[in-house]
């Protein structure tokens, strides 16, 4: 059995937890909208730890080729926008002769496959 002192401690620290917890709740709408944006970058740390959280020891290097593999690699075409007499075309090739090309605006979701 535990002693009454040790009771009345426990009882003690209880109570605190609990008055603390409906303070909390209470004051919810004072510090939440703080609170949330730290709260959710820490949860997204904690579950999805990236290479960075390893420890030193553990951490591995990234190879010397992997940065040159990126430059092997052929450059994705840029769209374009080529405008005549109202009909709008978007490619990947020059413009044809007779049109006009405006820039693109937004995102254009597919291209024509290369030929």
């Amino acid at each position: 059995m535990r002693s009454p002192a040790h009771r009345a401690l426990l009882a003690t620290l209880v109570a605190a937890l609990v008055a603390a917890a409906v303070v909390a709740w209470w004051t919810a709408d004072r510090w939440l909208p703080h609170a949330g944006p730290w709260t959710e970058q820490a949860w997204k740390k904690i579950t999805r730890p990236g290479p960075g959280t390893l420890p030193p020891g553990k951490q591995r290097a990234a190879p010397a080729h992997a940065a040159a593999a990126g430059a092997s690699q052929p450059v994705a075409p840029q769209p374009r926008k080529c405008v005549k007499d109202g009909r709008t075309t978007y490619t990947d090739q020059p413009c044809p002769k007779g049109t006009q090309e405006l820039p693109v605006d937004g995102a254009v979701t597919s291209l024509p496959r290369a030929q």
